[in-house]
């Protein structure tokens, strides 16, 4: 039996909600994707996806509560009864646009809060997320239930929360002969590594560190702009390669996998920090910079923690690299990922060429992850996420 999902996603840097719409069905056809359930296929059907701005005032209000040392609880409230108001527009729009008729959807909320390491509290030591947009609301408007809220059970099962889009990977990209990398380059930047021929137990997949999320707040910061078009900003800038190199000295980019990153990493601080080691250099040198930074800081995370497991496995030399998210639309950055990726044998590719638009593919992962969640499947990777065993993701509103 077929059903039609919409997967909702808003990411860390806040800029808009991103909806994709997914026919998914269990069957035995030839042309199915093997399901990472043994015994099963998946039918895998793209309808449709569409982008929504945030307006200026929601945006401000959601970058204001990221990581807020101080919140209003009733702003905390208020903005989580409004997202889901926002959200259910979104998919509503969509599935006009599209004429379908949703059967359920998956919604990953905005996400203020994300601490995948467990640090003391009040006498416990505690590990914690927190994704708002209320999925009552949301089905409430749509009249279809709605899967939200997807990280906290992996974490209750030991993980980090994160990633849980190599769900989605592994099954959309894995090859018996290939080995790819899916990167996903949005606000934070994040791999999954597919060894040819691999088990869901054999993927890798971490958070590599910033990738949209620095260069946007520093053209918010420096251009009042949201985000550098096409890297145009960062193509008339200098690399200041001083500054990358003390950068990448950071001991989040020595930790070893499973690692997850977010604001409270690489947000207001970071920038502060980011701009002070740029103190001199011109506007568009700083977001060459913090360009280049991302790019390297990809390239560095494959070759520190993704080549060797490969070679241990005795994979082809070569490697596909899939790049998707916002980061696949600037071509400063991806040429200097792309130079950064051939020395290690490894070719750049766009997940539009597999048949998954870019901006799509976050989307797209939390429809897959709902479709399980509903027939009551796991679909978290305790490879990616260091959890103790595989749980079933989200809590279910109903209409």
């Amino acid at each position: 039996m077929s059903m039609i999902v919409a997967g909702v996603m808003s990411g860390t840097s806040a800029d808009g909600i991103n909806v994709a719409v997914v026919r998914l069905s269990v069957g035995t056809a030839r042309a199915s994707r093997p399901s990472p359930h043994e015994n099963q296929h998946l039918d895998f059907t793209l309808l449709g996806h569409e982008e929504y701005p945030f307006p200026a005032q929601v945006r401000r209000a959601i970058l204001a509560l990221m990581n807020a040392e101080l919140a209003r609880v009733a702003d905390l409230a208020r903005l989580n009864f409004l997202l889901g108001e926002l959200y259910a527009e979104a998919v509503a729009k969509t599935a006009r646009k599209h004429r379908v008729k949703l059967d359920l959807v998956g919604c990953h909320g905005q996400t203020l809060y994300h601490q995948g390491t467990a640090e003391r509290f009040l006498g416990r030591k505690l590990a914690v997320t927190w994704q708002t947009g209320e999925g009552a609301v949301i089905a409430a408007r749509l009249g279809v239930p709605v899967v939200s809220d997807f990280r906290p059970a992996d974490m209750a099962a030991g993980g980090k929360g994160a990633p849980l889009v190599p769900f989605l990977d592994y099954f959309f990209y894995r090859d018996p002969r290939v080995a790819r990398i899916a990167q996903n380059i949005g606000g934070i930047a994040n791999l999954t590594a597919i060894p040819a021929g691999a088990s869901l137990g054999q993927v890798v997949a971490f958070d590599t560190g910033p990738g949209n999320m620095v260069i946007d707040a520093l053209m918010e910061e420096l251009y009042g702009r949201r985000y550098d078009r096409d890297g145009k900003v960062a193509a008339s800038g200098r690399v200041l390669t001083a500054v990358i190199a003390r950068l990448l000295r950071a001991p989040f980019f020595r930790q070893k996998p499973p690692r997850t990153a977010g604001r409270e990493e690489f947000g207001r601080e970071y920038l502060a920090r980011f701009l002070q080691l740029c103190r001199g250099a011109s506007k568009s040198d700083v977001v060459a910079t913090a360009t280049a930074l991302t790019a390297r800081s990809i390239a560095d995370a494959v070759e520190r923690f993704v080549m060797p497991r490969l070679a241990a496995r005795r994979q082809p030399a070569s490697c596909q690299m899939i790049v998707s998210g916002g980061g696949a639309k600037n071509s400063t950055l991806i040429g200097l990922l792309r130079d950064q990726m051939a020395p290690l044998g490894v070719s750049l590719h766009f997940s539009d060429e597999f048949g998954l638009p870019a901006g799509a593919k976050e989307a797209v992962a939390f429809a897959l992850l709902a479709h399980e969640t509903w027939h009551r499947r796991p679909s978290n990777v305790p490879a990616a996420t260091g959890a103790k065993r595989a749980a079933i993701l989200g809590k279910i509103s109903y209409a």
